[in-house]
């Protein structure tokens, strides 16, 4: 703690978080200690867009599986990030995760990289709605479809036979009147947007310290930022639960519950308490989708 607190005490801190840091608000991860086996592949882009039937399995689980992430509401370590901003030592946040948690504890000037959630786009034309809209409209068009839910997966989605999927009707943007719906994420196959990967290096270019909490490293989506800051001869500090990626770039790495360690390196500095907006709003995309 006391070489941790050392050197976010001087400021300019930039923070890319993973999923590690949202295990504590109940939403498992994916390689850490709270993750487990997955009995699907990732969903794509490709699939996603070019199988109707894949498509209509991926909406029949996340309708499902939405549930448990969208009563997710930040914990102390999300917290913890927006007080250390408040009290001017972090500048910024860069996050992995799709579920609004750090937007929802306070914390401004935050990239989401790979989209929220709780967004849906029209992928003809554009239009974008809210998921609980989206939600709404599923329920209408399924009424009978919750009662057939199962386990939630730690991914999100859960588990459902060929039978229970043939049986789910999705719906198409009612803004042009058939466009395809997708959760505004960013899934395998598909790229971050360029502005929005340009204004993360900017961020990281800026910065003092590039503090990583709660990621392995393990995609070049996230480890591509570590990268950077090396090359620039910025200091990286990794806390995670086991090892990363990006250890042999890190000038201090901290295995710790985020939970017990962002709270009481918050408090070592002073940082007083930030406004809470309350529970976060929701996101699946990334490693969520399954098929």
């Amino acid at each position: 703690m006391d070489a941790l607190a050392g050197l976010v005490a001087a400021g300019g801190v930039v923070v890319l978080s993973g999923a590690g840091l949202s295990t504590e608000s109940g939403i498992p991860d994916y390689r850490g200690p709270s993750g487990a086996a997955r009995r699907h592949s990732p969903m794509t882009y490709q699939t996603f867009t070019g199988d109707p039937v894949a498509r209509r399995r991926y909406w029949a689980r996340s309708h499902l599986g939405w549930r448990m992430i969208a009563r997710a509401a930040p914990n102390d370590g999300h917290r913890a990030v927006a007080r250390l901003q408040d009290a001017g030592l972090v500048d910024g946040v860069i996050t992995q995760n799709v579920d609004g948690l750090h937007t929802a504890a306070g914390s401004a000037d935050v990239v989401e990289l790979h989209g929220r959630l709780d967004e849906v786009v029209c992928l003809d034309c554009g239009n974008r709605t809210s998921r609980e809209e989206l939600d709404r409209r599923l329920r209408e068009a399924n009424p009978e479809f919750a009662a057939a839910a199962g386990a939630v997966n730690p991914d999100g989605d859960v588990e459902l036979d060929d039978a229970q999927v043939a049986g789910f009707r999705i719906v198409d943007c009612t803004f042009c009147g058939a466009g395809m719906l997708k959760p505004d994420v960013v899934f395998f196959g598909e790229t971050v947007p360029a502005d929005r990967v340009s204004r993360c290096f900017a961020m990281v270019g800026a910065a003092r310290l590039l503090l990583v909490l709660g990621s392995s490293l393990t995609v070049m989506s996230g480890r591509r930022f570590v990268l950077r800051a090396a090359k620039l001869g910025i200091p990286v500090v990794i806390a995670n639960q086991g090892p990363t990626r990006g250890d042999g770039y890190a000038a201090l790495t901290v295995d710790a519950s985020l939970g017990r360690l962002l709270p009481g390196l918050a408090d070592r500095l002073g940082a007083g308490p930030a406004g809470d907006t309350g529970r976060g709003a929701v996101p699946a995309g990334v490693a969520p989708a399954t098929l």
